[in-house]
C-alpha cells in the first residue's frame, strides 16, 4: 500500500541535493508537493520536470513551487500560507536547507558563524514556527530534518557546522516532546557523508566516491516518511559502508 498517495509534503531546500531527489521520490508516489528554494532557476527546472514527467492518466500529485528564504520569517510565512491555501494542509515537512563551512577553527570568521547558524538552525526554527501551528490544528504531521552525522558526533574542522547541527538536533528533540500530544512526529536523519553539491566549495580533501549517494539519502527520507501506525522513526544513522560504526 502506498501511504504517501495524496499526502501534502513541504520541502524547504528542494533546489538541489537530497531535497530535490526526495521531491522526485515523493512525487512518484502521488504526494502533493510544495517545493521551496532560494534559487529560482533550480526551482523552476524541478517544477517543470515534476509536472511534465507523466504522459498518462495516473495521478501525479499537485506541485506548488515558490521561491523562499528560510532565514526570513515573512518569506517562510508566505510559503506556508500558500501551501495551506492550495492543498488545505501540510502532512510532511522536510527541512533540507543547509550550508556548510569546514575549515580549521582559527580560520573561521564571525561571518562564517552567522551564515551557518542562520541557515542551518535559525532557518529551521522559523520554518517550525510557521508549520507547527498548522500541524497542531490538523492534529498530526511529520517533520523530517537532516542534522547529519555531525549533529551527533564531532569532527575536526567542523566546529561551527557541528554546532549548528547539534543545535538542530536538540531543538527538534525538545519539539518532539512538546508536540507529541498533537500527534506531530519528528524524524532526524544522521547521514554520513553524502556526495552532493555540498562538497563543491569545500577545500578539505575527501573521497566523494566513497560517500553515500544522494539517492540513498533521499530513500532514507522516504522510509522515515512512510511509517504508519504507532511507530515513529525517531533517528536514522546511515553511514557509507567504508565508515560504518
Amino acid at each position: 500500500m502506498n501511504n504517501l498517495q495524496d499526502k501534502v509534503v513541504l520541502i524547504v531546500g528542494a533546489g538541489r541535493g537530497i531535497g530535490r531527489r526526495a521531491a522526485e521520490l515523493f512525487h512518484e508516489r502521488g504526494a502533493h508537493l510544495a517545493i521551496a528554494s532560494r534559487n529560482e532557476a533550480e526551482l523552476a527546472e524541478l517544477q517543470y520536470k515534476l509536472t511534465h514527467r507523466h504522459n498518462d492518466d495516473t495521478h501525479p500529485g499537485g506541485v506548488l513551487a515558490q521561491v523562499a528564504d528560510a532565514t526570513n520569517s515573512a518569506s517562510v510565512a508566505n510559503l506556508v500560507n500558500a501551501t495551506v491555501e492550495k492543498f488545505g494542509r501540510i502532512d510532511v515537512l522536510l527541512y533540507a536547507a543547509g550550508i556548510g563551512v569546514l575549515k580549521p577553527f582559527a580560520e573561521i570568521t564571525d561571518d562564517d558563524f552567522v551564515r551557518v547558524m542562520n541557515t542551518n538552525t535559525r532557518g529551521a526554527f522559523l520554518t517550525l514556527k510557521a508549520v507547527l501551528p498548522v500541524m497542531e490544528r490538523q492534529k498530526g504531521g511529520h517533520i523530517i530534518a537532516l542534522p547529519g552525522i555531525l549533529g551527533r558526533a564531532p569532527m575536526a574542522q567542523a566546529s561551527i557546522y557541528a554546532a549548528s547541527k547539534y543545535a538542530l538536533t536538540g531543538m527538534l528533540k525538545s519539539v518532539a516532546l512538546e508536540y507529541k500530544r498533537a500527534n506531530v512526529r519528528i524524524s532526524l536523519l544522521h547521514l554520513g557523508g553524502v556526495n552532493s553539491s555540498f562538497w563543491d566549495t569545500v577545500t578539505m580533501r575527501v573521497q566523494r566516491e566513497r560517500m553515500l549517494t544522494v539517492d540513498a539519502a533521499a530513500q532514507a527520507v522516504l522510509f522515515a516518511a512512510g511509517q504508519e501506525g504507532e511507530g515513529v522513526v525517531g533517528e536514522i544513522i546511515l553511514q557509507p559502508e567504508s565508515h560504518q560504526m
